[in-house]
């Protein structure tokens, strides 16, 4: 089943629910897919492939991730909480994340298939890092890890 088909099942049940958050979630999803679509159409693409999904849902909760924050700063407690409930959401039709074991396996591997050795070698490591991890981890948390990891 495809991601527009699940968000559709997904809008009729939260109505039926009277959900409002999550209804007003997943309507986000499916405005951003038909979107998303619409802008894929000229170049003779009629559907998502499932990887512009999850790059999509990828992209959504970066959104929401970076209001928690300014939210959170701006101290209005009450917007970040509706945020992280979007957020929550959202996390539903990722992939399942990776655990931080497992990210930091991966980026090993990378780092030893590149042969990265200094702080120098970031871009080395992260592009074929995002290009394996996309959708299974966060890309701020991927950063990081690499970042301490040339650092030392």
């Amino acid at each position: 089943m495809s991601l527009n088909d699940r968000v559709s099942e997904a809008i009729k049940s939260a109505m039926k629910a009277r959900d409002k958050i999550r209804l007003e979630t997943v309507r986000s999803i499916k405005k951003a897919i038909l979107e998303k679509e619409s802008s894929v159409r000229p170049s003779g693409q009629e559907n998502l492939t499932e990887a512009q999904e999850i790059e999509l849902l990828v992209q959504l909760a970066k959104q929401r991730r970076d209001s928690i924050t300014q939210y959170q700063q701006a101290n209005r407690d009450d917007l970040a909480a509706q945020e992280a409930q979007e957020l929550a959401i959202l996390e539903e039709y990722l992939p399942q994340q990776l655990s931080d074991e497992e990210i930091e396996r991966a980026i090993d591997h990378i780092i030893a298939q590149v042969g990265a050795t200094a702080a120098k070698d970031m871009g080395k490591v992260m592009g074929p890092a995002m290009q394996q991890l996309k959708g299974k981890a966060d890309g701020k948390k991927v950063q990081d890890l690499v970042k301490a990891k040339l650092s030392k």
